[in-house]
């Protein structure tokens, strides 16, 4: 079997090539940068804007199955750049289905939408509950849901789809929060004395996945045999981020002082969010491997590494 993935340069593309090369594929990919740290990989650098690019990879790749990570995928990305948003997470999606259609009609193909999708909700969400996206990423992500749909239908691509959570894990831009917090932890703990970090808003409760198990979780979705079925991902806990930062900060040997920063300070509008994810536990047997609090351990100790080195 071989792979083809777009954004396979991003965060989650290194951790799905190792787990759909240990499950015996060939992977290749594709990404804007103009090289891939990723070792054994058939790697083309291309825009995933450019339908001829995006044709022409398909055609001569002759994939057997096809994933695209590429996206804008912060939501406060997506406020800052909702026209580029549009651009990627739906135009992009549109050309690959395009070339899909022309050159890879038997291959299977994954799309990543986001719980974003989903009608703010406070508590669990399941794959029942309505989607009214509220933010230009997730309105990227309803489009190219919808979008899905569409050419599943018309053109009858095996597209399977699925709805993730929130995941994080070494490799993270620290843009992200739980990275944010690692990172800063490590610094001080590396400079050996007493300092601050850094915060927005730790009120809100969600659900974080360690992105080993969503790289697992995309291979059997991948796998499975109803391509009309969607899925979401997630551990099926939330944690309040306080907790998590409490818990990262407990790893220290030096004093933490918690700092409010205006500037990262944003309400939350939703408390809690928890995915359901009963239906992929019952459909597939997937279940999470890692406990978050696992996952912020081993990215402080890499940044604390980092830090030493």
């Amino acid at each position: 079997m071989k792979a083809l993935i777009f954004g396979i340069g991003g965060f989650v593309g290194r951790y799905l090539t190792d787990e759909l090369r240990s499950h015996g594929y060939e992977v290749a990919g594709s990404d804007i940068m103009d090289e891939c740290s990723l070792h054994d990989v058939e790697y083309t650098k291309g825009d995933l804007l450019d339908p001829a690019f995006v044709d022409g990879l398909v055609d001569s790749t002759k994939p057997d199955a096809i994933i695209n990570l590429a996206a804008i995928s912060s939501v406060g990305a997506s406020w800052k750049i909702p026209q580029t948003t549009i651009q990627v997470n739906v135009v992009g999606a549109l050309n690959i289905l395009e070339a899909a259609g022309k050159h890879a009609r038997n291959a299977k193909i994954l799309f990543i939408g986001s719980s974003e999708e989903y009608c703010a909700k406070s508590g669990t969400i399941s794959e029942t509950d309505p989607i009214s996206a509220n933010n230009p990423y997730g309105i990227s992500k309803v489009a190219q849901e919808q979008f899905v749909e569409c050419y599943r239908s018309r053109f009858g691509l095996k597209i399977h789809y699925v709805r993730p959570f929130n995941h994080t894990g070494v490799g993270q831009r620290d843009s992200f929060v739980l990275p944010s917090f690692c990172k800063q932890a490590a610094s001080i703990e590396a400079a050996g004395e007493p300092g601050e970090i850094h915060v927005g808003n730790l009120t809100a409760k969600r659900d974080f996945s360690d992105v080993r198990d969503v790289a697992r979780a995309y291979r059997m979705i991948l796998e499975s045999d109803d391509d009309r079925v969607i899925f979401n991902v997630g551990s099926g806990e939330a944690h309040g981020l306080d907790e998590m930062l409490e818990y990262i900060v407990s790893l220290c040997s030096v004093d933490v002082k918690i700092v409010v920063d205006e500037e990262r300070y944003r309400p939350i509008d939703t408390p809690i969010v928890q995915c359901d994810n009963s239906l992929i536990r019952e459909k597939l047997g997937w279940a999470p491997e890692y406990s978050i609090f696992d996952t912020l351990k081993e990215m402080y100790e890499y940044y604390l590494k980092n830090e030493q080195a």
